[in-house]
């Protein structure tokens, strides 16, 4: 039993990242009304759009209630965890794009992938580095509902 391969389920070290690659992330994620109502209310947005029915059916162009955009971009970045950095990020540092193109609606199941756009060695953190990464959601249509790019601060591979 002792010569059993066994692999951890984490994330990538720096050294792992392949600058250009498109990482697909699988499941998907359904979206509820629950989901958006919770989230909604949970960080105090009073909006309309996403808890009136009656005012948003009102509300062109959509009429309808939408899932909240912010909700929409945590799915996103979450998709993405398991496969790029779970166990081994040290930080997100920042987002230097996030758009919304397309609506989510409730029902909706988003997709999620990642493009390593670049990453360098930390020149202020030895045994980190930066990786910035392009992340994009699509719905079950594969309409893109989110673009969102972000650098990250990863951990290098340890000293053995």
């Amino acid at each position: 039993m002792n010569d059993v391969k066994r692999i951890q389920q984490r994330g990538l070290w720096f050294e792992e990242f392949e600058v250009g690659t498109i990482y697909e992330h699988r499941p998907g994620r359904t979206v509820t009304e629950t989901d958006n109502v919770l989230f909604t209310t949970l960080t105090m947005n009073t909006q309309p759009l996403h808890l009136d029915q009656a005012a948003s059916e009102q509300l062109a162009p959509f009429h309808d209630r939408l899932v909240n955009s912010m909700f929409t971009l945590s799915t996103l970045v979450g998709l993405s965890v398991t496969q790029l950095t779970q166990g081994t990020i040290v930080a997100n540092l920042g987002f230097t794009e996030i758009s919304f193109p397309a609506p989510v609606r409730h029902g909706d199941t988003l997709y999620a992938e990642t493009l390593v756009e670049d990453k360098r060695p930390s020149g202020s953190r030895p045994g980190e580095g930066v990786v910035s990464m392009r992340h994009t959601a699509r719905n079950q249509d594969d309409v893109v509902v989110a673009v969102a790019v972000r650098k990250t601060l990863v951990r290098m591979v340890p000293d053995a």
